[in-house]
This record gives C-alpha cells, sequence and structure tokens, in this order.
C-alpha cells in the first residue's frame, strides 16, 4: 500500500511503479479488473495476516482488548474480502 501511495505522488513515479516486477506480478491483473491468481491472493493473505498477528500479539502484551477486537475484526473482513470479493484468476497454461 505504501508503495502504491507513494507511485501515486507523481506521475514519473507512477510509471516506475507499474514497471516493476512487483506491480506486475502482483497487481497488474487485478488493476486491469481481471483479478488475482491464487497464489497472489495467499501470499497477500499471509502478510496482512502476520502484520496483524504482530500488532495483535504487541496490544495483547499491553491489555489493549478493545483495539484487539477491532483489528480481529478488520482482520476478519480482509480474509472474506480477498476470498469473496477479489475475482480469482485461472492462469492457463499454453
Amino acid at each position: 500500500m505504501a508503495a502504491f501511495c507513494f507511485a501515486k505522488s507523481s506521475e514519473r513515479r507512477h510509471n516506475w511503479f507499474i514497471n516493476t516486477k512487483l506491480y506486475k506480478n502482483n497487481l497488474e491483473s487485478y488493476v486491469k479488473g481481471q483479478g488475482m491468481t491464487c497464489k497472489t491472493k495467499i501470499k497477500i493473505m499471509i502478510t496482512v495476516t502476520l502484520l496483524m498477528a504482530f500488532g495483535f500479539t504487541m496490544m495483547m502484551l499491553k491489555s489493549l482488548y478493545i483495539p484487539c477486537i477491532i483489528l480481529a475484526i478488520v482482520w476478519v473482513c480482509h480474509i472474506i474480502y480477498f476470498v469473496f470479493g477479489v475475482k480469482t484468476l485461472r492462469i492457463t497454461k499454453e
């Protein structure tokens, strides 16, 4: 997300970002409205889950239960969105 916002800050950065391997392998098909491959969806869900788990753990250690509940709800919504809201792109081998 940070790289996306960084790339949108100027035309030059945007052109650089859309030509990176990260964008071409993971986001290009989604931006075009075609969806994401199953592998990409899983990589994103795992990455976000690990980052949120770290935040969740830190908040639990500080006994911040309300923010933990909010983060858990955000995590569940994230998983639901990627499983049901993002179209899965089928890659055909030619």
